[in-house]
């Protein structure tokens, strides 16, 4: 055999040990990852996974949208959610001039647990139920929004 052929075969074997060792590696590190999940307790188990969809969910947009919705605060449809803020219904149609203090308590509380990649959905939210918020947490709130679509623009 000429030398070409052999180099041509050394190649192939270190391309096929490489393929090899690859695979091996990646049996083992999803054989360790399974073992690790396996010793979670149930509520860290539910943990990790809540913690995993919060990541995935504030990483990228789905791009399956004209306009990112997480960063959207035009109400594309007629359902709203809730973001643990049911008692704010009571403000719908109120102005924010006439909200008690205990009022504007709750309704900092509420925007200061929400996640960042919340906020807009939270405005959306708000502004169907006909929700008017107070004019230093709308800045807040759109300071953030703000923020993610240029995170998101920077992409």
């Amino acid at each position: 055999m000429n030398s070409t052929m052999i180099l041509f075969f050394v190649f192939v074997a270190i391309v096929v040990a490489w393929i090899i060792f690859y695979n091996i590696r990646r049996k083992r590190i999803e054989a360790e990852e399974a073992e690790r999940k396996a010793r979670l307790s149930e509520e860290e188990r539910v943990k990790e996974e809540e913690a995993q969809k919060a990541k995935e969910e504030s990483s990228e947009c789905c791009g399956q949208h004209e306009v990112c919705e997480k960063t959207n605060l035009i109400n594309t449809n007629l359902k709203y959610e809730y973001y643990d803020d049911e008692e704010l219904d009571a403000l719908s149609g109120k102005n924010p001039e006439d909200y008690t203090d205990e009022e504007l308590a709750q309704l900092r509380e509420v925007f200061e647990t929400l996640k960042e990649y919340d906020v807009a959905g939270w405005l959306r939210s708000l502004q169907l139920r006909n929700i008017i918020l107070p004019e230093d947490i709308k800045e807040d709130a759109l300071l953030i929004v703000g923020d993610l679509r240029e995170r998101e623009n920077a992409k």
